[in-house]
């Protein structure tokens, strides 16, 4: 059994800066103490995306009073802190310069161990954190920059089955949203669009709908949204509404057959897991199409539907403070602290390198 455990947690691997305190008891339970994020959406939203300088220049600026809000927040000092855990990739390789060089510093300053913590194994884990999951499980990583599927097998022990061959899901988002002169962030501008449109009205592609292998594309569905709109210009409202509405439709009943193909194979390997999961974890799992039609699949297929809080969803410090946990009291050791930031850094080393592998400058 492990000890109490207390650390904290610095992620800066795109345009959030946060800062966190998460304990774990000795039965594992978690708490969190504190949980600081400051978004840098303002900063970006003229330029219609994330500008890497702006966004670690944004970081080195505020870091250090998160840091000392996360602490006073949770009622601690550094001295109560068993370990630093701060993201060391994948991302924009300055954020992440910034946010692992600030947890070097503070592990050297305080004799605490650091722990260089994936992103997305922060993503993964978030599960265990907040519905106490089991291994193993299947988790949906959808956002600005990765789309995977991928098995967890335990702290440490991941297979990819599946992963985008071009553009992630929120970069498609985004994409539509701005051919639409939609606003950004994209996704939630789709998303309200959609509500007032028909589904039906166009027909786009469902790419890879039938395909054995579970790797995703949406390229060419980005592609059709593009003629549709450029055929039928000038838009209106309405049109841009049903170009949304129908996307969204393409989007989910490409998920139904790629996810659907991934929960079979799951139970074929694992009969004996009495209760099967699948996590969903990035920005576009806040979109209330895409869960919905997560939820029915794992309804029909009786796996549990795992979503966790939308902020812990996105990009946040709690995650990593966890995911340091977890390796803690697993027996992991702790990194030196010459270990480097790393831009690409796939959750499973041995799968073919695709260009949604650890997608550099990717916001996960």
């Amino acid at each position: 059994m492990a000890p109490f455990l207390r650390i904290l947690g610095i992620e800066t691997s795109c345009d959030e800066t946060a800062a966190a305190v998460v304990e774990r008891d000795a039965e594992g339970v978690p708490t969190v103490r504190s949980d600081v994020v400051l978004s840098q959406l303002e900063e970006h939203s003229a330029y219609g995306g994330v500008v890497p300088e702006i966004a670690a220049r944004a970081h080195v600026e505020a870091l250090d009073t998160l840091i000392d809000e996360a602490l006073k927040r949770a009622n601690v000092s550094l001295s109560d802190i068993d370990a630093i855990a701060a993201t060391s990739g994948p991302g924009l390789i300055g954020g992440l310069l910034v946010g692992l060089m600030t947890g070097k510093a503070i592990a050297k300053a305080s004799g605490k161990p650091l722990y260089a913590v994936n992103h997305l194994e922060g993503h993964a884990l978030t599960a265990r954190l907040t519905d106490g999951l089991s291994f193993p499980y299947l988790m949906l990583l959808v956002s600005g920059g990765h789309t995977q599927l991928i098995l967890v097998r335990g702290v440490g022990e991941y297979e990819r089955w599946g992963t985008t061959i071009d553009d992630a899901l929120g970069e498609a988002f985004d994409k539509t949203a701005k051919l639409l002169s939609l606003p950004y962030p994209g996704g939630p501008a789709v998303e309200r669009a959609a509500k007032a449109g028909n589904p039906q009205r166009f027909k786009f592609p469902r790419p890879l709908v039938g395909e054995a292998k579970l790797n995703f594309s949406f390229s060419g569905l980005k592609t059709a949204v593009r003629q549709a709109a450029t055929e039928i210009a000038p838009l209106t409202d309405q049109d841009v509404a049903d170009i949304c509405a129908s996307f969204q439709d393409a989007v989910s009943r490409t998920l139904k057959d790629r996810i659907g193909r991934g929960l079979e194979r799951f139970k074929t390997l694992y009969p004996d897991v009495e209760q099967p999961a699948l996590v969903v974890a990035g920005g576009v799992a806040a979109n209330l199409v895409v869960r919905g039609t997560l939820q029915a699949l794992c309804d029909k297929n009786r796996f549990r539907f795992v979503a966790p809080p939308l902020h812990l969803c996105t990009d946040n410090a709690v995650m990593i403070a966890w995911a340091g946990l977890e390796r803690m009291a697993t027996g992991v050791a702790p990194d030196d602290l010459d270990v480097q930031p790393r831009s690409r850094w796939p959750l499973d080393s041995s799968a073919e390198t695709l260009l949604g592998f650890g997608k550099r400058g990717a916001k996960a």
